[in-house]
């Protein structure tokens, strides 16, 4: 096969080797009867299907849930800046020149400084239910106090600390923290529909933003003397605070130290994934965990340099998350509606999103599930940079959003599947690739210069060169994927011939 091998038939062939192991001679049998938990060995095939379907449902409920619900806060207080801009936050601070797009992208630069050691971090010590809670208890107040600041230097420095304190959980070119926690609870065949349903946070709070938006500047306007951009940051920061301490009651930590699970469920979680990655345990311990060395794993991989040209050209075009509103303002409209305006597309973007996931997950593929929203979001660039009608602009950008958040979740996706074990280099992988790809979120505000609308011929031109890039590089990857799943498959073949012991990683193949 060409493709990752189906856990379920994995677990099958393993369910078999147990069940006649008395009548296999020892020395064949050895290694699989060693690598099957003392509680999953008297299980027949049928009860072994049943408690691993009934463990993936408990894991859905209560891990999914809550890292959504943390990731629409995520997103809603680091873009509450484009709200606050047409809430008349540049000329009550007053902001001049190249400050407001300064303002957005030294959130960045906290990311980057942050990312790669708060995931290894994460991974060290295996405790998410704190961790992330904390952090987004944190940013929370950092957001809050956004709407306090008098002028651009107290905006600068909230920002600043807002992404340094962000990056512990889902870096704006994609989860760090929340991605590496999914990843080692779901196999390989499941992570991209549950990684996809987690992304739709991003764009839920997209769409939230413009209605709550909305209602803070026709409800709240001059309330206690404040202006509605100022609500924006405190009602938003406080909320994330409230969510936090709640938070800390539902997340789960990792499958070996998570107090939820039954030892029989508990072997079950640890043993699909260890199965999912060809016999390699994932995380068991913070003593088991060696960061540096995940980390130089990392960059001897040529897989995981092709994988950061691919995630650096899909997340180009995340920067306009901070600007769409600005970008609809350019319609025409008054504020409220031009707010309203911005809903549609983030809406669009989740069903599309949660589509294109649950298909790549049903047919075990990831080339033609990246490349073809990266081709649809470059289509958008086109259209809405060319138009010059309201129709046709507000069409690219209907078509674009989706075609964004798509491509940059499937290029995680596949990064998560291709660098999966060790743990370490799992979790360095998601960091670095992340971390390397919002430095374009540094300079992406800076595509927006004032007088730059309606049409933003330099935004919308760099973001489909970018996305062509990514294009080419996810051709180049399949290639060298597909390859590399052929040579493994003549080395089985020779070796099952000559009656040899099966090679390293026998059984795994790269999912393309």
């Amino acid at each position: 096969m060409d493709n990752s091998v189906s856990n379920a038939a994995e677990a099958g062939l393993d369910r078999n080797s147990v069940d006649n192991k008395k009548s296999l001679d020892k020395a064949e049998s050895t290694v699989v009867v060693r690598r099957v938990p003392p509680l999953l060995q008297d299980l027949s095939d049928e009860e072994f299907a049943a408690l691993e379907k009934r463990l993936v449902r408990k894991i859905d409920m209560r891990l999914l849930p809550p890292l959504i619900i943390i990731y629409i806060m995520n997103y809603l207080d680091r873009n509450a800046i484009g709200s606050a801009r047409l809430g008349g936050m540049e000329a009550d601070l007053g902001l001049v020149g190249n400050q407001y797009q300064t303002c957005v992208s030294i959130l960045f630069v906290g990311y980057i400084l942050m990312q790669v050691p708060s995931n290894l971090f994460l991974n060290k010590i295996g405790r998410p239910r704190i961790y992330l809670p904390t952090a987004m208890a944190v940013w929370g107040v950092l957001c809050a106090c956004s709407g306090a600041t008098k002028d651009f230097k107290g905006l600068l420095v909230t920002r600043f600390f807002l992404g340094f304190v962000e990056a512990a959980y889902y870096p704006d070119t994609l989860r760090t923290g929340a991605v590496a926690t999914l990843s080692v609870w779901y196999a390989r065949r499941e992570l991209g529909v549950r990684t996809g349903i987690f992304y739709c946070g991003s764009m839920l709070s997209g769409a939230f933003s413009g209605l709550i938006t909305a209602g803070i500047n026709s409800g709240l306007n001059g309330a206690r003397g404040l202006l509605a951009w100022r609500w924006i940051f405190i009602i938003e920061g406080s909320l994330t605070v409230f969510l936090a301490l709640l938070a800390i009651l539902v997340l789960p930590d990792f499958p070996a130290n998570t107090a939820w699970l039954t030892e029989e469920e508990r072997q079950m979680a640890m043993y699909r994934l260890e199965k999912d990655a060809a016999g390699e345990e994932d995380w068991v311990s913070s003593s088991t965990q060696p960061i540096v060395e995940g980390f130089k794993l990392l960059l001897r991989d040529r897989n995981n340099w092709i994988l950061v040209v691919i995630v650096y050209g899909a997340a180009s075009s995340i920067s306009i998350n901070a600007f769409f509103p600005t970008v609809v303002a350019s319609f025409g409209k008054g504020n409220t509606e031009t707010l309203l305006l911005t809903t549609p597309p983030y809406l669009f973007a989740c069903i599309v999103c949660a589509a294109v996931s649950f298909s790549a997950d049903r047919m075990n593929e990831r080339f033609w599930h990246t490349v073809g929203p990266l081709a649809t979001a470059l289509v958008g660039f086109v259209v809405a940079c060319a138009a010059t009608g309201i129709g046709p602009r507000y069409f690219g950008a209907m078509i674009m959003l989706p075609g964004i958040y798509t491509g940059f979740n499937m290029s995680m996706v596949w990064t998560s599947n291709t660098v999966c074990r060790p743990p370490s280099k799992r979790a360095a992988a998601i960091a670095f690739n992340n971390a390397v790809s919002t430095f374009c979120s540094i300079y992406g505000s800076y595509l927006y210069p004032t007088g730059a609308g309606p049409r933003y011929v330099l935004a919308f031109s760099f973001y489909a060169g970018m996305a062509l890039m990514a294009i080419v590089a996810c051709v180049v990857l399949r290639i060298v994927l597909t390859r590399a799943n052929h040579c493994q498959e003549q080395l089985e073949r020779e070796a099952e011939a000559a009656g040899r012991e099966a090679p390293p990683n026998s059984g795994f193949r790269y999912v393309v």
